[in-house]
C-alpha cells in the first residue's frame, strides 16, 4: 500500500526560500570571517574601501576587498573590515563568485562554498558529511530564530529565562547549533529557540549505582528534595517504588531529561531498568525552560526552586553534552571552596558584589560495565545524572534584573542591537554606560585572576549581567563552575584552603596560559563582536572601546599595589598572545572521531593584542 503524502504542516514555516536565503548569506559571511581569523582561509587583499586607511595600515590589516581562490579556479571576492586580535567582519550582502569563464554573480550559499573550497580548507570526506550536517542544523535553527525573532524593545522587557530562547548562539563556532543526536522533531521540542516549557520526569536509582553530594545545607539528599518537591510529589514516588516492592530509602531521585531517556537511559542501562535499579517516576509538575547550553532548565513555575542541569548525549558545539562523573560528584565542593573565596573577601562580597551560582548538589549514577572499561569514548561515562545550581532570582535585589552577557552582541531583524536599546534606556552616554559594564565584569572576575590565581571561563553564556531598574550595568553572575573553574599550576599560597577533593579535579594551566581564560573567553569571545557593535550603532570607536577595557584593568592594578607580582605572572597587557581556535578544532583536530578525553581548544599562532598599548593606529 502506498504511503500517504506528508501534510504540509509538517514542513516548518521558516523553511521557505526567502528565509532560507537570509540566514544562509548571513552564515556564509560569518564561516568567511571567522575561518579567515584562525588562518583557516587565506584570504588575498584586493582593494581598500577607505583611501585613508592606506597611509596607516598595512593591507593585511586594511578595511577592504578580498579575494579567495577556490578549487575549481572560481574566485570568490567579499568585503571585510578588519578588529582586533585579528579579526575580520565580513560583510554579508557583499559576496560574489567569478567562475572561470569570467561571469560574476552574488553568491550567498555556503554548501557550494564548502563544496567548492574543501581542498583549500583541508577537510577529508568523513569530515566534511559530518560539517554539512552541522550546518544544516545551524541553518534550520536560524531560519526559526529569524522567523520568531523579536525586536530588540520587545526583548529588552522580557525576563531572563525567556530571553535565553530569543539568542543566536555561540559567536565565534560556525556549527554552533548542530546538535547531532536530534531528530528536527526534537529541535522543535527541545531546542532553546523553540521556547517550548517542559514538565521533567523523574527516576529513582539504587544506591548501587547512584551517589549524592550536596554543600553543608543541602549535605543529606532529604533536604534537597523537601526543597524541589512537593510532598504529594514525594509520596507519589515513594508509593511507585513500594508498590513494586522496593525500598524508598535505598534510591536517591533525579530528573531526566525525555529524550536521554529515550535515547540513551532505556538501551544503554537496560539490565539496570530490568532489575529495578533504574525505576521510572511521574513528571513533577513545575514548568521548566531549557536555555542555551540545551541541556540546563530553569524553573518557571517556581523561580525560586533550583536550575537543573542533565546529561544530553547529543553533539554540539564541539562536545557531547553529557555531565563527566567526577567532576559532578565534586560540584558542590568546588562550590563550597569557591564560595568561602568570596565570602572572606572584604573586596569580592561588599563591593563587587558578585553572583556565584552555585552547583549545590549533585546526583551522578554509574554505569556498570562503561565506568569499568577505561579507554572507551568518554561520552559513554557521561551518560545519567544531575546537578543543581542555584536559582538566579533568589540573588537579585528589588529592581534588578539579569541577563546573559551574551545578549549584548544580539542585533534584531530591523537591525537594531540589544545594547544601543539598553543604553538608550539607561538615559546615560554610551562611553558611561560601556564603563559601567566594564565595572561590573572585569574586577571581580581579575581580583579571582590576581588574588587566587583561579579564573572561570567567562563566555557569554555563563557570565551573566545584573542591571538597575535603569537598565544600567551594576554587577556580575557567573554559573557554570566545575566545567570552567581553573586555577594555576603553578601554586600561590591562598590555594592552600583548597580541599583535596577540589584539588584533584580542578584542571590547572600555567600561568601564561591561565590568562587565555579571560582573552578568549571574554576579551576575544565576546568583546570581539561588542566592540565593532559599539562603533555602528554608539558612535565609540572600536579603539576607545579597547581604551576603557585596558583602563579598567589598569585601574583594578591601581586599587591593589601589593598584587604588583600577580600582574607580572598572570599579565593580560603582553604585545601578543596565543590564538585559540575553536572551529579550526572540528575540521581540522578532532573531526567527528571518538576519543577517551574531552577535546580542547586549539592554538594556532598568535594574534596582536589590543590592550598592548591602547587602541591600535
Amino acid at each position: 500500500m502506498p504511503h500517504a503524502p506528508l501534510a504540509a504542516a509538517s514542513v516548518p514555516p521558516e523553511l521557505n526560500p526567502e528565509a532560507w536565503a537570509r540566514t544562509a548569506r548571513r552564515l556564509l559571511a560569518k564561516l568567511l570571517g571567522e575561518f579567515a581569523y584562525e588562518e583557516i582561509l587565506s584570504p588575498e587583499f584586493e582593494e581598500t574601501l577607505s583611501p585613508e586607511c592606506e597611509e596607516t595600515l598595512s593591507p593585511e590589516l586594511q578595511d577592504g576587498s578580498y579575494v579567495l581562490a577556490l578549487d575549481d579556479g572560481a574566485r570568490l571576492r567579499f568585503r571585510a573590515r578588519r578588529a582586533a586580535y585579528g579579526s575580520w567582519r565580513v560583510e554579508p550582502d557583499s559576496p560574489t563568485l567569478r567562475d572561470a569563464d569570467g561571469a560574476e554573480a552574488p553568491f550567498g550559499d555556503p554548501f557550494a562554498f564548502l563544496a567548492r573550497a574543501r581542498r583549500r580548507l583541508g577537510l577529508d570526506g568523513d569530515t566534511l558529511g559530518h560539517v554539512v550536517r552541522e550546518l544544516n542544523s545551524t541553518l534550520a535553527a536560524d531560519a526559526r530564530l529569524d522567523r520568531t525573532g523579536l525586536t530588540a524593545a520587545e526583548l529588552a522587557d522580557l525576563p531572563y529565562a525567556e530571553l535565553e530562547g530569543h539568542q543566536t548562539g555561540h559567536p565565534w563556532l560556525v556549527l554552533n547549533k548542530g546538535r547531532l543526536g536530534f531528530s528536527a522533531a526534537d529541535a522543535a521540542r527541545w531546542a532553546p529557540e523553540a521556547r517550548v516549557p517542559a514538565r521533567l520526569p523523574w527516576i529513582a536509582v539504587s544506591d548501587e549505582l547512584a551517589a549524592y553530594r550536596g554543600v553543608r545545607h543541602l549535605a543529606a539528599p532529604e533536604r534537597l528534595y523537601a526543597h524541589e518537591l512537593d510532598a504529594a510529589t514525594l509520596d507519589t514516588f515513594s508509593h511507585a517504588l513500594r508498590a513494586r516492592g522496593l525500598d524508598p530509602r535505598r534510591y536517591l531521585y533525579l530528573p531526566v531529561h525525555p529524550w536521554q531517556w529515550d535515547e540513551i537511559v532505556l538501551p544503554l542501562f537496560a539490565p539496570s531498568v530490568a532489575a529495578g535499579d533504574i525505576v521510572p517516576l511521574p513528571e513533577d509538575p513545575d514548568q521548566r525552560l531549557p536555555q542555551q547550553s540545551i541541556r540546563t532548565f530553569l524553573n518557571t513555575s517556581r523561580p525560586d526552586r533550583h536550575t537543573v542541569k542533565l546529561p544530553l548525549s547529543i553533539l554540539n558545539t564541539l562536545v557531547w553534552r553529557g555531565l563527566p562523573t567526577d567532576r559532578t560528584l565534586a560540584a558542590p565542593a568546588v562550590t563550597a571552596w569557591v564560595h568561602a573565596l568570596r565570602d572572606a573577601d572584604p573586596f569580592l562580597r561588599d563591593e563587587c558584589r558578585v553572583v556565584l551560582l552555585g552547583e549545590v548538589a549533585s546526583v551522578t549514577v554509574r554505569h556498570p560495565v562503561y565506568d569499568e572499561l577505561p579507554d572507551v569514548p568518554y561520552q559513554y561515562k557521561e551518560l545519567l545524572g544531575a546537578i543543581w545550581r542555584e536559582p538566579l532570582e533568589h540573588s537579585l535585589d528589588p529592581g534588578e534584573r539579569a541577563r546573559t552577557l551574551a545578549s549584548l552582541l544580539h542585533t534584531d531583524r530591523d537591525g537594531r542591537a540589544f545594547t544601543a536599546e539598553l543604553v538608550e534606556r539607561s538615559g546615560l552616554a554610551p562611553k558611561v554606560w560601556l564603563r559601567h559594564l566594564l565595572a561590573a565584569l572585569l574586577p571581580p572576575l581579575l581580583h579571582f585572576l590576581y588574588r587566587y590565581g583561579t579564573v572561570f571561563s567567562p563566555h557569554g553564556e555563563n557570565a551573566i549581567v545584573v542591571f538597575d531598574a535603569e537598565d544600567v550595568p551594576v554587577r556580575l553572575a557567573v554559573k557554570d563552575f566545575v566545567d570552567d573553574v581553573n586555577v594555576s599550576a603553578q601554586p600561590v599560597p591562598e590555594h592552600a584552603s583548597m580541599p583535596d577533593d577540589v584539588r584533584e579535579i580542578l584542571l590547572t594551566e600555567p600561568p601564561a596560559f591561565l590568562t587565555q581564560f579571560i582573552h578568549s573567553g571574554l576579551f576575544v569571545g565576546v568583546f570581539r563582536y561588542l566592540a565593532p557593535l559599539c562603533e555602528d550603532q554608539l558612535d565609540v570607536p572600536e579603539g576607545e572601546f579597547w581604551t576603557l577595557v585596558r583602563e579598567e584593568i589598569l585601574r583594578h592594578q591601581a586599587r591593589f599595589p601589593e598584587l604588583k607580582d600577580r600582574f607580572e605572572l598572570f599579565d593580560l597587557l603582553t604585545p601578543r598572545i596565543e590564538r585559540l581556535c575553536l572551529n579550526r578544532n572540528r575540521l581540522h583536530l578532532d573531526g567527528y572521531r571518538d576519543r577517551p578525553e574531552r577535546p580542547h581548544a586549539a592554538v594556532h599562532g598568535t594574534v596582536p593584542n589590543p590592550l598592548h598599548a591602547g587602541p591600535r593606529p
